[in-house]
């Protein structure tokens, strides 16, 4: 009976071996996922449940027995009852950025901050000599900011932008020879501080309009999201250019600079005028530029009436902590929306 049984276990064996190495192991872990990952799936980071495989086979030998697929297999507390795919998100899950809780070190009433959009300083500027604009006041806008050239010396912009100086336009050139002594480095200290800043040249009457464009080419450099180039025109018997020209020769002369300088810069130049100089050159004419309006007793819509704005200068006499004298003072025609969208197009 024993040598008759002998055969019979050999060839069991043999049978139960062949299995195993045809739908034992490679079978099992087909069904295990792949610690490949693509771009459009995300590798899950904790652990898999093992997958169903139907009844094991008997462990031919003690390395099988590492699989450990027979009995049932514990499911993981952290996964119950995550019914879902893995790696797929459920539509009704909201992004973690939108459960966080406001920035706790935003202070309210010095203006606003977006993650993305950079913030806005409230306006605390005072006036040496102000006005009463009722129900137009500058302050009912949202946006403000500063123009500054040497007369304002040493500047601590910092403190500057604190106070509401959300932008700034630093004097850069006159006619076609002279620099702003202060230019390069309020240019330069201004951008440290973050603040949307641009440049503006002074016209010149007696002089030619492409050697001027020229000249502040030469002198401003031309870099990414600075603010358009400004073109403040004006009649100035303190400057050494005192001829005033005919309405005819403004115009022809302001064409050529603003042309030569939006084709350099690549962005329109805004005209900065006061209301003499409007009235006699630029009322009704060029509707296609933008216009910074110099307006220190009235809304601009009083004083240039019918003319659409983006800048309006409502102060010479404004204080603040960060320089030492009178400053100018200026808002955006829009509001705090507005003021991102028309930067995010620079």
């Amino acid at each position: 009976m024993r040598s008759s049984a002998v055969p019979a276990i050999l060839l069991a064996a043999l049978i139960l071996s062949g299995c195993s190495a045809s739908s034992g192991a490679e079978d099992v872990l087909a069904n295990v996922p792949s610690s490949e990952t693509t771009n459009a799936i995300t590798k899950p980071s904790g652990p898999i449940p093992a997958a169903a495989v139907g009844n094991p086979a008997p462990q031919a030998s003690p390395p099988q027995q590492a699989l450990s697929w027979t009995g049932p297999v514990p499911e993981p507390q952290a996964l119950v009852p995550a019914d879902r795919p893995v790696g797929m998100p459920m539509p009704t899950e909201r992004p973690v950025a939108m459960l966080m809780p406001a920035d706790p070190d935003v202070d309210p009433g010095a203006g606003t901050k977006s993650p993305t959009r950079g913030r806005i300083y409230g306006h605390r500027f005072r006036d040496a000599k102000p006005i009463n604009f009722g129900s137009t006041s500058p302050r009912k806008l949202a946006v403000h900011g500063v123009d500054v050239s040497r007369w304002q010396g040493e500047i601590d912009w910092q403190t500057l932008q604190k106070q509401g100086a959300n932008f700034v336009y630093i004097k850069a050139t006159d006619g076609g020879d002279h620099l702003d002594p202060m230019f390069k480095k309020n240019w330069r200290q201004a951008k440290e501080a973050g603040m949307k800043r641009g440049a503006y040249h002074f016209f010149y009457w007696c002089r030619t309009a492409g050697e001027q464009a020229d000249w502040f080419i030469r002198n401003v450099p031309k870099e990414a999201n600075a603010l358009p180039p400004v073109i403040d025109v004006e009649w100035n018997g303190e400057s050494s250019c005192k001829q005033r020209i005919s309405r005819a020769r403004v115009l022809e002369k302001m064409q050529v600079f603003l042309e030569k300088v939006e084709r350099h810069y690549g962005q329109r130049p805004i005209i900065y005028t006061a209301p003499d100089f409007y009235r006699d050159n630029l009322k009704g004419e060029l509707l296609n530029y933008p216009f910074w309006l110099r307006s220190v007793a009235a809304h601009p819509s009083k004083v240039y009436p019918g003319r659409k704005w983006l800048f309006w200068q409502y102060s010479g006499s404004g204080l603040s902590d960060g320089v030492d004298g009178k400053i100018d003072l200026n808002v955006f025609n829009g509001n705090e929306s507005d003021w991102h969208d028309w930067v995010a197009t620079r």
